[in-house]
């Protein structure tokens, strides 16, 4: 009876823990429920309270069972698009995707228990926070990392928002782990005290966002046109196609001629080699000089090296005072690329499997992490090429003090009509708050969106049209602390943290 009692408690443990952890996608946009993540990593620390070390290490699994399958289960999407793989295959793709990623808060489990054997403060307020915080960066780092569904983000419109441009995103990770374990010492304990210090933390950051660490310079405003294609996927990468693509994307820039001072066109908009569109490129700076317009366009550059070519997805300007020629140095190279997306690993071994694995443009060349800003009609802007705009590291890396906007291009039509580009616009929302500059995103089939340098929105189209978003931007000058600073300090205190907790909890034992 007491091992069928255990079981029972085990797996009503499980059943909290998953259903906590799914519900945490409610924390993300589009849902925007800022308080779910709260409840969600409460359950995760409630679920696994006073449990052996495998006990909650398969709680904390089950928990990202939950969260990571219910969040990136758009990943399917990308699959489905190609041929050449039955259902089974794809759906276990996805599943060895959220296996992996679950493992995470997993190890996060194990070593809460193991290095703090009962339940205590210290255990929940410091010792979480600061595991939370490790296994969280190696999730950004293994493997080149997957950062996607970081907890901080869902913080953009929420109580903590005024932290980001403080200490950055992660540090709104930590202050929401160290909130939802006062909650749940409270619950454990039934004590009233560190709920209340739990609310006091959660609402005492409130006042911060209401201070603007940027100055906006309308004097130097511009009108920008954003051009949103709705291109296809599968007809993006068709040789046949490519004249009626650049078509489109011309029959939308020609009204903005001589109105707009910058176009821009996403990803990849030009679905090309750079080098066999040298005549189109040529035709089309002239043409945009003639209107004093410039052109800021994602397209694909095939470098010729001894063993043939290099490829690039890349970021061109046209329409310049000096006329365009191949190659032209204002340019931008895409750093980090996606696994299996844009680079495959050990692609000898793996490529043979299946043609998931063959994708177009999937043997792409890496550019330098550092590289100059692109200056565009005495415009300086930071640049990042899709996915990378979810990593504030690089981001803030590459920012400088004379940048005037964010600028990301990019092709969310492999996420279909999913979450997926509503969590990608979430995080490059808190890129704006976390440096305090506008951000111009361009974005194949939507969101293509405008940023205000206190992350909220100031103008963006519907997803799935074909459409320009014409927009007056001011750019802003001024550093926010974390622009200043970077991680360190956030670092630093969570080394202390944890030392501290592991002291100070010791130090009470028998």
């Amino acid at each position: 009876m007491v091992i069928l009692s255990l079981f029972a408690r085990q797996r009503f443990r499980a059943l909290l823990a998953v259903v906590t952890g799914a519900s945490g996608i409610l924390a993300f946009s589009p849902y925007d429920l800022w308080l779910a993540a709260i409840i969600s990593l409460g359950g995760l620390l409630a679920s696994t309270l006073n449990r052996s070390g495998w006990q909650a290490g398969w709680l904390g699994f089950v928990w990202g069972l939950g969260l990571f399958g219910a969040g990136v289960n758009w990943v399917y999407i990308s699959i489905e698009q190609f041929g050449g793989l039955t259902s089974l295959v794809k759906v276990t793709l996805v599943v060895v995707l959220v296996v992996y990623l679950a493992l995470y808060p997993m190890l996060f489990a194990i070593l809460l228990t193991r290095l703090w054997r009962s339940t205590s403060l210290w255990q929940l307020s410091l010792g979480a926070p600061v595991l939370w915080s490790v296994t969280e960066f190696l999730r950004s780092w293994v493997l080149t990392g997957f950062p996607w569904l970081e907890f901080g983000y869902s913080q953009i419109d929420g109580p903590l928002k005024g932290m980001a441009p403080i200490f950055g995103v992660q540090a709104i990770t930590f202050m929401l782990m160290m909130i939802s374990g006062l909650f749940v010492f409270s619950l454990a304990r039934q004590q009233q005290l560190p709920a209340l210090s739990a609310l006091a933390l959660l609402m005492l950051p409130w006042p911060l966002r209401f201070l603007q660490w940027y100055q906006p310079q309308p004097s130097r405003a511009i009108d920008v046109a954003l051009v949103q294609g709705n291109i296809a996927q599968s007809m993006k990468w068709e040789i046949s196609q490519i004249k009626q693509i650049m078509n489109i994307y011309m029959q939308s820039t020609l009204p903005a001629l001589g109105k707009a001072k910058i176009v821009i066109w996403p990803e990849s908009a030009i679905p090309a080699a750079e080098i066999a569109q040298d005549s189109f490129l040529n035709r089309l700076d002239e043409l945009l000089r003639q209107g004093h317009t410039r052109l800021i366009t994602g397209i694909i550059e095939a470098r010729p090296t001894l063993n043939g070519y290099d490829y690039y997805n890349s970021i061109i300007v046209l329409g310049e005072n000096t006329p365009y020629r191949y190659p032209a140095i204002a340019r931008y190279y895409k750093h980090h690329l996606v696994p299996f997306g844009e680079t495959v690993p050990l692609e000898n071994f793996i490529r043979p499997l299946a043609p998931i694995f063959n994708l177009p443009m999937s043997s792409l060349s890496q550019g330098k992490y550092l590289q100059p800003q692109l200056q565009v009609a005495d415009i300086k802007f930071t640049a990042t090429i899709c996915y990378e705009i979810i990593l504030g590291g690089q981001v803030r890396d590459n920012f400088c003090t004379d940048t005037d906007f964010l600028l990301t291009l990019s092709n969310d039509a492999w996420f279909g009509d999913s979450i997926g580009p509503w969590q990608h616009l979430q995080m490059a929302r808190m890129r704006s708050l976390e440096l305090g500059r506008p951000l111009l995103r361009s974005s194949n089939n939507g969101i293509t969106a405008v940023i205000n340098p206190d992350g909220t929105l100031k103008a963006q189209l519907p997803q799935f049209t074909r459409d320009v978003l014409n927009v007056h931007v001011i750019p802003t000058r001024g550093l926010t602390p974390y622009a200043r600073a970077g991680s360190w300090r956030l670092w630093t205190f969570t080394l202390l943290a944890g030392l501290t907790a592991l002291v100070c909890d010791r130090s009470q034992l028998p």
